[in-house]
């Protein structure tokens, strides 16, 4: 039986950036999780994506396939990804569903796929308005990450990193019921992500997990409850790289409850041209980088490459 770990809350619309931004400093330098309140994505569109994911993961297999991943968007049928690469399961019992950056100055926003408007009637711009306007709260939050780092409130910006960022959003869905396997299961193997931030919610359904010391053996792990209304934000890899470890990219897990469960995650990536190499607020004498500069895009691309099966 899990212990459950209690995270920060914090509201996006405080009047006090000042103290928000320690509360940020503290949540990322402990956990590397927190709870994200007042964000500007209302309960009616969270409803609404769900609804439309759970039709689309509803289709017939072969109608799914005919969106199969390809530039990591699209689908991705069960056991084709696993996230733990020194697991030896089949693969992780989950289906997803990815979705980059859309129509603007990005060059890579025609690779989406969508499911037909015929089969799916306003399933496109569902997912759109809602990538909007997760990205949007993201890019706040980004601004409070500044300052948590003291750093100007704008230098994210001016590094280049939300010059048309890389935002993913990528639907999930775990099924209740699954195969008889003398294996361990996991709905999503243990894992830390990989890029600069990501704000998930949920339908509600358990299964979420972190073990705050990823060194350390054996795992320890926590159950992080569902908070109605909150985005559940979590720092990445390439954060922790650009703090010089300061702030904890946590691993985590999805435990199978025997439940279906449907999550949203939304990635925040910096541009991909945008170059990661350790914050001047984060370094010394006494603790020199320990990482060398790095091409955003480049260090995704390298991390994407091991984690499908098929």
């Amino acid at each position: 039986m899990s212990e459950s770990i209690q995270l920060r809350i914090i509201d996006l619309t405080s009047p006090d950036p000042i103290s928000t931004a320690r509360a940020i400093r503290q949540a990322c330098v402990e956990v590397g999780f927190f709870y994200l309140i007042n964000h500007g994505v209302d309960e009616k569109l969270f409803k609404e994506v769900l609804e439309q994911s759970k039709k689309f993961f509803s289709l017939p297999l072969e109608d799914k396939m005919k969106l199969l991943r390809r530039n990591h968007r699209g689908y991705t049928p069960l056991y084709a990804e696993k996230l733990d690469t020194s697991s030896t399961t089949q693969g992780d019992s989950k289906e997803s569903f990815y979705i980059g950056s859309l129509e603007g100055k990005s060059v890579v926003s025609n690779l989406n796929q969508w499911p037909a408007e015929e089969v799916l009637p306003s399933w496109r711009s569902t997912m759109e308005d809602y990538h909007r306007r997760v990205l949007d709260a993201g890019i706040r939050l980004i601004s409070l990450i500044a300052l948590a780092l003291d750093l100007d409130e704008d230098f994210f910006h001016k590094a280049g990193a939300c010059d048309s960022p890389n935002g993913f959003l990528r639907l999930l869905h775990y099924p209740g019921e699954l195969q008889l396997s003398e294996q361990v299961v996991y709905g999503a193997s243990a894992h830390s992500d990989y890029g600069m931030l990501t704000l998930l919610a949920t339908d509600g359904v358990g299964g979420l997990q972190v073990c705050r010391e990823k060194f350390d053996r054996p795992h320890i792990w926590e159950d992080v409850h569902h908070l109605s209304g909150a985005f559940i934000v979590n720092i990445g890899d390439m954060m922790e790289r650009w703090t010089n470890c300061l702030f904890r990219s946590t691993l985590h897990r999805v435990m199978p409850t025997g439940q279906e469960r449907y999550s949203m995650a939304f990635f925040l990536d910096p541009n991909p041209d945008c170059v990661v190499e350790c914050l001047k607020s984060c370094c010394s004498d006494s603790s020199p980088p320990r990482f060398p500069p790095i091409r955003a895009g480049e260090y995704l691309e390298e991390r994407l490459k091991v984690t499908y099966v098929s």
